[in-house]
């Protein structure tokens, strides 16, 4: 007690003020450093689960096509690779590039054709409807469409879109376009730019008619229990019969999630400087109080205080610093965190101006993960760095020779 006493009242006094600035600079910037780190190690786990969880949401884990184009009596080959372990669902899809019209507005899109019990089963989807519903799908006679491309057109539930095909149909007269006018039976929104924005659900045999495909589709979409670790499932698949062509998300994102993983890194490295610049403050203002308080020193030594008693005074003066600092940068970081969508809601109305696009970023709300194992790094880093920042002053402290110091005095 007596150590813990004599440290906090080196902390207190008045006297050393140009020494307590540092110490509250020094506090202050652990604060924000491990505040920073959690906030956007946070942010950058929300981008890759949302983005991952919507990319894979719309496009499946593992995708088969045939080697030879189309993939033929698709119904018996989803049925087999349902049939496999962790295998949760088989999707045939047709999909392609379209250009949608209405009256005089025409936005580029990406239609694509599956069964209605499978865009019921599709949560990505058939969980984020804002209007209408899928009563019009399963009938087989409407389409669902993105929220954004549906106000860029000007449509509505029960107004006509009409799709054209990039291939034309012959006629007597010449060769014209390939186009089919759909109701709209439901307008969804995930808040994903790029889906909201270009992405049209129809009814697999209207899609299979439309592109000239009939009893094909381009491939059967396969989602699993573990999409981090589909290996086993592709070669399960691959056995099922020859001919086949298997890939999965990682093969098409790889480079998307790779640079993203990238950026976390570098951003991880960058922010640790500066936990560590206020750990060298510590540094520099322990070796400050320790020339200031080396009468001190001096008085207690001959008073029968130990080297170790010296060390531990100014070691808890220091460590005080760091640990008041991560906590304070612990509570505001996840507090922060779990806010982080009405503080930018906050800070845009107070700017009046956009921080996060949706088209820059492709998601419309701006995500937060907080991972608690790198949460725990960035908090042992801290307390690390600001216990190593404390040893050198505090062994001088402790090296401090009193006879010296008296004789000088």
């Amino acid at each position: 007690m007596l150590e813990w006493g004599i440290a906090a009242r080196y902390l207190r006094s008045r006297r050393e003020g140009f020494i307590s600035l540092i110490a509250w600079l020094s506090l202050i910037g652990i604060a924000l450093g491990v505040a920073t780190l959690i906030i956007v190690m946070s942010v950058m786990n929300g981008f890759r689960a949302e983005l991952l969880d919507r990319i894979l949401g719309v496009s499946g884990h593992v995708v088969v096509r045939s080697a030879d184009g189309p993939v033929a009596d698709y119904e018996a080959l989803a049925g087999r690779i349902v049939a496999l372990p962790e295998v949760v669902e088989a999707v045939p899809v047709i999909e392609g590039q379209v250009m949608a019209l209405a009256g005089n507005v025409a936005r580029g899109a990406l239609v694509r054709g599956v069964r209605a019990v499978d865009l019921d089963a599709n949560d990505l989807i058939a969980g984020h409807i804002v209007e209408g519903s899928l009563d019009g799908f399963r009938n087989g006679g409407g389409v669902v469409v993105g929220s954004r491309l549906a106000g860029g057109l000007g449509l509505g539930v029960g107004d006509r879109i009409t799709l054209v095909a990039p291939e034309t149909n012959a006629t007597p007269f010449g060769t014209a376009p390939r186009m089919k006018a759909w109701p709209i039976a439901a307008i969804f929104e995930v808040g994903m730019f790029e889906y909201d924005s270009g992405l049209v659900y129809a009814p697999l045999d209207g899609v299979q008619a439309f592109f000239r495909m009939n009893g094909l589709v381009a491939a059967v979409e396969v989602r699993i229990t573990n999409p981090e670790a589909p290996e086993q499932v592709r070669r399960a698949i691959l056995s099922l019969q020859p001919g086949l062509r298997v890939h999965d998300w990682r093969d098409t994102n790889v480079q998307f999630f790779n640079a993203l993983e990238v950026e976390r890194n570098v951003m991880f490295l960058i922010l640790t400087l500066i936990i560590l610049v206020a750990a060298l403050n510590v540094i520099s203002g322990l070796v400050m109080l320790v020339k200031d308080k080396r009468g001190d020193i001096a008085i207690l030594r001959t008073m029968g205080a130990s080297r170790g008693m010296v060390l531990r005074v100014f070691f808890l003066a220091g460590a005080a610093v760091g640990v008041i600092g991560t906590l304070a940068g612990f509570l505001l970081g996840l507090g922060f965190a779990a806010n982080i969508e009405v503080i930018r809601q906050w800070i845009q109305a107070l700017l009046g101006t956009e921080l996060f696009s949706a088209e820059v970023y492709f998601l419309s709300q701006l995500p937060a993960v907080v991972d608690p194992v790198e949460v725990a790094a960035v908090v042992a880093m801290a307390l690390g760095l600001s216990f190593l920042a404390t040893l050198y002053p505090s062994w001088r402290a402790a090296r401090t020779d009193p006879v010296e110091v008296l004789r000088s005095e």
